[in-house]
């Protein structure tokens, strides 16, 4: 439903009429105007003038060009208008020459005499301004009837050159990255699952996607990758890492031509950078939404739903719409590039079996420590972390990452001869700086961790009965996901 003329209804009118001899006038003069003289300046009018004398009032218009509906006496003001045209009482609600709404006629005061030229010039000009509105009218009318369409719309450009985006713009981006992201459906054995969001990883036909997105299906189940032209194409796990959130599939039968979507580097993001997502919000499949990334080096920490272990991230955040659905999806910068795989939604919560929304909240594994992740998987097919060699408390709002008193599974909260142990540190120790980040709880610590290698050299500050102390540690490795 069209919504042009919205708030007009019913004030249409079949066509305008000609255009009378005289422009409408006030429906009251202010007190104290002097009345018009009776005769219309023009070739015909001038044995009238001639006979009328100064200040003696005519009737206005004269009758043998309109005659008026409604007779008034001599010298009233104004003078009346045009008998009343046919569609004046069916045009709605819009005020009419001659509508009710107006007010009578005044007597005008009688004029001093030598008035009468004043009164002519003022008489030729409203006459003047009557016969070029007609005027007007009658060449916009004469240049109308020109057109045997009557339309006064403009249409735009069809040359193909003029439709092309320029590779920069967000639809530029999208063209090329659609072909390249797919929508998981993931089921398990019961047939039930979700779906989901990858991106061609290589040209070998290796999807990237979150290890949450594909869980339900890895041990038993089915997983399909259908791109965004409908082609669909069975996929097996390579690797799932759950702690990072990260997973490899492989395309049985990958097609020849798969175009990997360039990566970027995602510690040379900006906060106020623009973002493109793209994935499959809702199995809304192929929908892109774009953003900036509002923070980075956010704490997240988020399950996969299915009571597994729990994943940890310093993760890109950006305000770009991201719904459930859009796991697994890239998210690119403003020149095509994957700068980090969307994986979580800050929510207000959600009730029953309803999916929370987004808020404009996004989370997305930074793809720097994305990529890593995948190159084990697709080596070796197990995951490899980074740690300290101690077990720190997941308390929320502890002013640091506090050691444990005892490691899980009765095991020592430093592990012996590990790099917390060979750095010196004890348990009850806080820590609160890991290099320049300052740490204000254990998940925090460990987001920050997986962000390095084993084997990088890292500075932790930490505090022990109230004395701030500094230790370099070089980090271990563990492998799988236990």
């Amino acid at each position: 439903m069209s919504t042009e003329n919205e708030g007009n209804e019913g004030t249409a009118a079949p066509a305008v009429p000609s255009v009378p001899s005289a422009p409408p006038v006030p429906a009251a003069a202010p007190e104290g105007t002097p009345a018009p003289p009776s005769a219309p300046a023009g070739p015909d009018s001038s044995d009238a003038a001639a006979a009328q004398q100064p200040g003696q009032a005519m009737d206005w218009p004269p009758p043998q060009h309109a005659p008026s509906a409604h007779p008034q006496p001599a010298g009233a003001w104004p003078p009346p208008p045009p008998a009343v045209p046919a569609y004046a009482q069916g045009g709605g609600g819009g005020p009419v020459w001659g509508a009710a709404n107006q007010q009578p006629a005044s007597e005008a005061p009688r004029k001093p005499r030598g008035s009468g030229l004043v009164a002519a010039v003022a008489v030729a000009a409203l006459v003047a301004g009557g016969i070029g509105g007609a005027l007007g009218y009658w060449a916009a009318d004469r240049n109308d009837s020109g057109n045997s369409s009557g339309s006064t719309t403009v249409t735009a450009s069809t040359n193909p050159q003029a439709l092309k985006r320029d590779p920069g713009t967000v639809a530029g981006v999208a063209a090329r990255a659609l072909p390249s992201v797919v929508t998981i459906d993931a089921q398990n054995g019961d047939g039930e699952g979700g779906t989901g969001t990858g991106f061609v990883y290589d040209k070998e036909g290796h999807i990237l996607t979150n290890n949450h997105v594909v869980a339900s299906a890895a041990n038993s189940g089915q997983l399909t990758a259908t791109f965004s032209n409908g082609k669909k194409y069975d996929a097996e796990v390579v690797g799932r890492a759950e702690g990072y959130d990260v997973a490899v599939l492989k395309l049985k039968n990958a097609p020849s031509g798969l175009a990997p979507l360039a990566l970027g580097n995602s510690d040379q993001v900006a906060v106020g950078d623009s973002t493109i997502a793209i994935g499959a919000p809702f199995g809304l499949s192929n929908t892109v939404t774009t953003g900036i990334i509002s923070a980075k080096n956010r704490p997240v920490a988020s399950g996969d739903g299915s009571g597994g272990s729990n994943s940890y991230m310093s993760a890109l955040q950006t305000d770009a719409s991201i719904n459930p659905g859009n796991s697994g999806g890239p998210l690119l910068d403003a020149g095509g590039a994957v700068i980090g795989i969307n994986s979580a939604i800050q929510s207000t919560g959600s009730s029953g079996q309803a999916q929370a929304g987004s808020i404009g909240l996004g989370f997305a594994i930074p793809i720097n420590q994305a990529e890593n992740v995948a190159q084990q998987l697709i080596k070796t097919g197990q995951p490899v972390y980074p740690v300290i060699g101690a077990t720190v408390t997941m308390d929320e709002k502890t002013g640091g990452a506090v050691i444990s008193e005892q490691g899980s599974g009765g095991t020592p909260p430093v592990s012996p001869d590990g790099p917390a142990a060979k750095a010196g540190l004890k348990a009850g120790d806080v820590i609160t700086k890991f290099n320049q980040t300052v740490i204000d709880s254990g998940p925090t610590l460990i987001g920050e961790i997986w962000t390095h290698k084993p084997g990088d050299k890292v500075t932790l500050t930490y505090k022990r009965d109230g004395k701030v102390s500094t230790a370099e540690v070089t980090l271990g490795e563990r492998k799988g996901d236990s």
